[in-house]
Formats: structure tokens, C-alpha cells, sequence
């Protein structure tokens, strides 16, 4: 999950966005979206379903159906499903063919790129302090063999940017105090360092690879808070606001401020193009341990309830409503 501090942007009053409950009964956290944002998919099984297997729910509400009959890790466009084995060796299924090869994660899930044509995987020491660890970061085009292009500390994959560049963050020596949070080409090898930090949390890219949230804490003063950075380079932008954020879209994000007082969570909204937030509503609800998601085409918010463990489905108002 993308974020979360504390503090509080000033929230405006809100009113309450309508919302209807798609799965009810506890059964379903963790929910996601289907990429043509039509419907959820969940992890379940018995004794509320007849075997365990990831089933999906229309957006809309309506009957339950089995998507998949094994579990496994699904890529965000479902084209490929990662099977983790008990060795080294990972297994991934291209759905469309059955056509399968296997990487040597050691058990850990992937990082696809957009097109999910290639992807990058960590190896890291299994002992010692984070701090310290050593990752060793690979990529390798799908069928094909894998190719270390990175050793850091106490860091990882953020994501890919574009087909050739990873957002990564990390120490350049396990003795450092401070992280980096950088670009890499892996084709060429450049790197751009963004930001420097005690650490980075919150690590989410946008949409379009063009800009990346993240927040620092515990650091300086003049480090700590919530950050809006071009991934290009460029100047970076401190929001004044902290809380669980979302992208909508390449140029919106989305916040519940967190409200130590308690209360409906708020649906805030950031325009990174013009610098300004707007008040969407608030949910009349609260969203339980941060699951909450966005669907892909931007119109819709899912999240799980904090007053009855329901799924419930919000439809984002657009400029003007």
C-alpha cells in the first residue's frame, strides 16, 4: 500500500459520497481491480465458496464467480501468473498460451513494466539488518535470462518508469546513514539520483512514470513530509497534506487525511498541474487498515469498511460536480 503518516492537511467539510456495498460478510480484504475496471478480485474459499480461488464481484455489485482456480501472483493486466516454488525458482505462466519459464526469485514476486514484457525481481540476503542487507536487482525480458543491474542496501524496486528505466532506492555502502532514491537505466547503465534521505516510505509512480510520492520521516526538518518529485529530474514539491494516498491518473492523486480525532475518512484530491487540491466528499465510513484502491479508469474507489468488513464501491465525482 501506497503511504501514510500523520498530520493533517486542512480538510474542507465534505459531503458524503454515495457508496454500495459489492461484497459484504468480512470475506474479502486486499480486493483489486480488473484492468478494464469492471469488476474486484479477491482471494476466498470455504466454507463461503466451494474451493479456494480468486473470484471477482462486478464494480456494480451482483453474483460471484471464480476467475481463477489456483492462487498465485497475477500481473496487473492478468497476462501472467508468477508461481513461487519451494527452491529458487519461480514459474511464470503466460496465461494467453500457457506458455511458462521460470526466473530464479527465490520465492519473490516480480516488477512488470507497463506493456509487462519485462520485469525486475530482488535477491537479497535473508540475514542481518535491513539496514545493512545487501539486494542485488535483476531484470529480464519475458522467456528470456536475467541480468543483475544494480547492488544496494537497505532498499528496492520502486518501479519501472518507463520500458528501460527502474525507479529504485537504497544505500550505496552498508555503512551509510542516508538513502538514495534514483533512476537507472538498465540498458545503459545512467543513473539519477532524485533525493537523499534517512529513507523514503510511501513509494508510489504515477500512472504515466512521470512523477513519484513518497514521504520521509524521522529525518531533518527540512526533509520530513509528503513529496511530489519529476522523475525526469526537476524541482521537487513538498504537499501540505499527509495521509493514505492513490494516483487517479498521470496527473491526480488522491488522500484521505489521516483524522487522529476520528471521524469519515475524506477523499481529498491533488491536481499536480495546477497545484491545487479540491475536496471530493467523505466517505461516511471509514476505510479499515488502509485497503483502499483506485480502479484503473480513474472513476471508481473500492475499500474495505471499517464499520461492518464490507467492500464497498465509490464513484469519484469529475471536474464540476
Amino acid at each position: 500500500m501506497a503511504a501514510l503518516a500523520f498530520a493533517l492537511g486542512a480538510s474542507a467539510l465534505a459531503a458524503t459520497l454515495p457508496s454500495k456495498a459489492v461484497l459484504s460478510g468480512t470475506c474479502c480484504p486486499g480486493a483489486v481491480w480488473t484492468p478494464d475496471s469492471r469488476a474486484l478480485l479477491f482471494l476466498d474459499g470455504p466454507p463461503a465458496r466451494g474451493s479456494t480461488g480468486i473470484y471477482q464481484v462486478p464494480a456494480n455489485g451482483g453474483p460471484v464467480t471464480r476467475r481463477f482456480s489456483s492462487v498465485a501472483y497475477f500481473s496487473p493486466l492478468l497476462r501472467w501468473a508468477v508461481r513461487p516454488g519451494t527452491g529458487e525458482a519461480t514459474t511464470l505462466e503466460r496465461l494467453a498460451d500457457g506458455r511458462k519459464f521460470t526466473l530464479p526469485t527465490y520465492g519473490g514476486d516480480v516488477t512488470w513494466n507497463a506493456a509487462e514484457t519485462r520485469l525486475a525481481y530482488t535477491r537479497s540476503a535473508t540475514t542481518g539488518n535491513f539496514d545493512r542487507r545487501s539486494t542485488r536487482v535483476f531484470v529480464a525480458d519475458v522467456f528470456g535470462a536475467p541480468r543483475q543491474v544494480a547492488t544496494l542496501y537497505g532498499g528496492g524496486v520502486g518501479g519501472w518508469l518507463n520500458d528501460s528505466t527502474l525507479l529504485l532506492t537504497g544505500k550505496r555502502n552498508p555503512g551509510d546513514r542516508d538513502r538514495d532514491l534514483y533512476t537507472l537505466n538498465t540498458r545503459t547503465g545512467a543513473r539519477r539520483t532524485l533525493a537523499t534521505a534517512l529513507s523514503f516510505r510511501g513509494l508510489s509512480v504515477s500512472p504515466d512514470g512521470a512523477r513519484v510520492v513518497y514521504y520521509v520521516a524521522f529525518d531533518s526538518a527540512a526533509r520530513n513530509g509528503l513529496w511530489l518529485r519529476p522523475t525526469a529530474g526537476g524541482a521537487s514539491r513538498k504537499l501540505d497534506a499527509f495521509g493514505s494516498y492513490r494516483w487517479r491518473d498521470a496527473n491526480r492523486l488522491l488522500l484521505i487525511p489521516l483524522t487522529p480525532g476520528g471521524g469519515p475518512h475524506v477523499l481529498r484530491e491533488y491536481d499536480v498541474r495546477t497545484n491545487t487540491w479540491r475536496t471530493l466528499g467523505d466517505l461516511g465510513d471509514q476505510v479499515r487498515q488502509g485497503d483502499w484502491s483506485v480502479s484503473p479508469d480513474g472513476k471508481k474507489v473500492a475499500y474495505l469498511s471499517a464499520r461492518d468488513g464490507n467492500v464497498r464501491v465509490v464513484e469519484l465525482p469529475e471536474n464540476g460536480d
